[in-house]
């Protein structure tokens, strides 16, 4: 018989259990950590968690345990579970509830069944465990079955526990009344902690949810941007993993656990939230003289009206007989050149190369040499001031003032994810989320931040940032890089103090930049 000194151990262990359940964030070592303190408090020697299907009809096996056999499936430090066991149905083929089970009795009616034995106990179906038993050798004996439920009394589960072993002599018996209302507080709380930890979880789901419905505007306006937003998390998080499993060198000491992963995640989908605000126009400005459409097509028409109107005072001056000689060639001359400048601002147009100062010089001549007449009759310049100083830009299609409104939207991001009550493992969110335009020598934007005033996560978000740019496929403006030219970008970057130099050092030395490449790159870019 139990004395009391053993009980009170027991409760002992059910409170220290409880309060462990109540602190683990991952659902399915919770699961399994019910299990074994439950087969624990009761000395059984297996064990089988269920939970309730979505449909609510049918009872999933979650954990089996048995330690005679040696069998360990599903949780966090057992096999797969799924496709070895058929879900237990909740109704019967008539619709009526399913009472031959007895785990389907105990989620259909909340009561705990305690079977003594098996092979002796009538009103339920323990076909399955004889056949289980002739094939193993093993001999199932007592069984008790425990309903989980939750705060409102819903069915979440059900705890079934095998064969109580007696503690003096290793026999099979049955499980005691002592065992039952440990096994019920138990099932009690666990089913309290399991319905809070799915409950904080769909909370998450539905944050991260809300950042999708983000992206998926930004992705509206931009697909280029939209890409970007999903594919700067990918090659963040690879990063940071790689960091964390880094054993020497100057970042062996680095690590990170769930809850930073789940931060840095949730920074890198919101790194660019900023850009809900940013014009398109200027996000998608794929040409220098791109706005609402691309404005080479109004010069391409001036220089038309140019040549038309050249042609007709030729012509007049021929039909009043003042053409002097030569006319017709130096005709022929002037819609040459006309047609040599237009082709040299189209090509200036898509910003694929660095202008010269001798580029940008012709520039400027070709706007002031052709004049074209305006609907009000007045003649004008063939570029306006400000064509003239889109096409002058040296590199890139954006001018200065575009690109301040490109950069404004770090400062965005920064004031809107500071305005969130963020809880306190999402806290450094906007700090990681605004850091990745800064550099390592402090003349990145908007704070102008030095290395060391930066944290590990933004400098990590930084390089995906930047590697993702030069080797996307989808941007309007420029040619998708291979592997092997935006590795070398990205090197001479590092000895620029543009980005950290130890994990550019892990970004290749753990090839990150590879499985990013197999993932989201085409197989033409993956040339080393």
């Amino acid at each position: 018989m139990e004395t009391t000194y053993t009980l009170l151990r027991r409760f002992e262990q059910l409170i220290a259990v409880g309060a462990a359940l109540s602190s683990e964030r991952n659902i399915d070592r919770l699961l399994e950590n019910i299990l074994l303190a439950a087969k624990a408090i009761t000395r059984a020697e297996g064990g089988t968690l269920y939970q309730l299907t979505e449909d609510q009809q049918h009872l999933h096996f979650e954990i089996v345990h048995n330690d005679r056999l040696g069998i360990a499936l599903g949780g966090v430090g057992g096999q797969a579970i799924s496709g070895k066991f058929h879900d237990l149905p909740l109704r019967a083929a008539d619709g009526s509830p399913n009472h031959s089970l007895v785990a389907a009795y105990a989620a259909n009616t909340g009561q705990t069944v305690n079977v003594p034995d098996a092979y002796t106990t009538a009103g339920f179906d323990f076909s399955g465990t004889r056949k289980f038993d002739e094939s193993t050798g093993y001999r199932s004996k007592s069984f008790l079955t425990v309903p989980m439920k939750n705060h409102e009394g819903d069915l979440i589960g059900v705890l079934q526990l095998l064969n109580a072993i007696d503690p003096d002599s290793g026999e099979v018996e049955a499980f005691t009344a002592a065992d039952q209302r440990l096994a019920e507080s138990l099932a009690s709380q666990a089913a309290i902690a399991l319905t809070n930890r799915q409950l904080l979880q769909q909370l998450e789901s539905l944050f991260e949810s809300f950042i999708g419905l983000i992206n998926a505007a930004i992705d509206e306006k931009s697909p280029y941007t939209g890409g970007h937003c999903q594919r700067v998390p990918e090659l963040t998080m690879m990063l940071a993993q790689a960091v964390n499993a880094t054993e020497d060198g100057p970042l062996r000491d680095v690590r990170m656990t769930d809850k930073d992963f789940h931060e840095l995640r949730i920074a890198a989908l919101l790194h660019d939230c900023g850009k809900v605000t940013t014009p398109v126009h200027v996000v998608d400005k794929a040409t220098k003289l791109q706005t609402i459409h691309d404005r080479i097509h109004d010069v391409d028409v001036r220089f038309e009206l140019v040549k038309r109107e050249a042609e007709l005072r030729h012509w007049r001056a021929v039909a009043s007989s003042q053409s002097a000689a030569g006319g017709d060639a130096d005709l022929a001359a002037f819609l040459e050149r006309c047609d040599a400048d237009r082709e040299f601002l189209r090509r200036t147009n898509i910003g694929g190369e660095r202008m010269s100062d001798d580029d940008v010089a012709r520039v400027r001549h070709i706007a002031r040499a052709y004049v074209w007449q305006g609907p009000d009759g007045q003649p004008r310049p063939l570029l306006s001031d400000d064509e003239v100083d889109n096409l002058s830009v040296r590199a890139g299609t954006l001018t200065g003032p575009e690109r301040e409104v490109i950069n404004q939207h770090i400062s965005t991001t920064i004031r809107m994810l500071e305005q969130l009550p963020w809880p306190k493992h999402l806290t450094r969110v906007p700090e990681y989320a605004g850091g990745h335009h800064e550099r390592m020598d402090g003349r990145g934007y908007p704070k102008g931040l030095k290395r060391e005033e930066m944290s590990w996560q933004a400098r990590m978000m930084g390089i995906a940032d930047i590697f993702e740019a030069l080797t996307a496929s989808d941007r309007p403006y420029k040619k998708a890089m291979p592997l092997s030219q935006a590795l070398a970008i990205m090197r001479n970057f590092k000895e620029g103090g543009h980005i950290d130099p130890d994990l550019f050092d892990v970004f290749v030395d753990k090839q990150v930049y590879r499985s990013y490449a197999q993932a989201f790159l085409g197989p033409e870019q993956i040339d080393c």
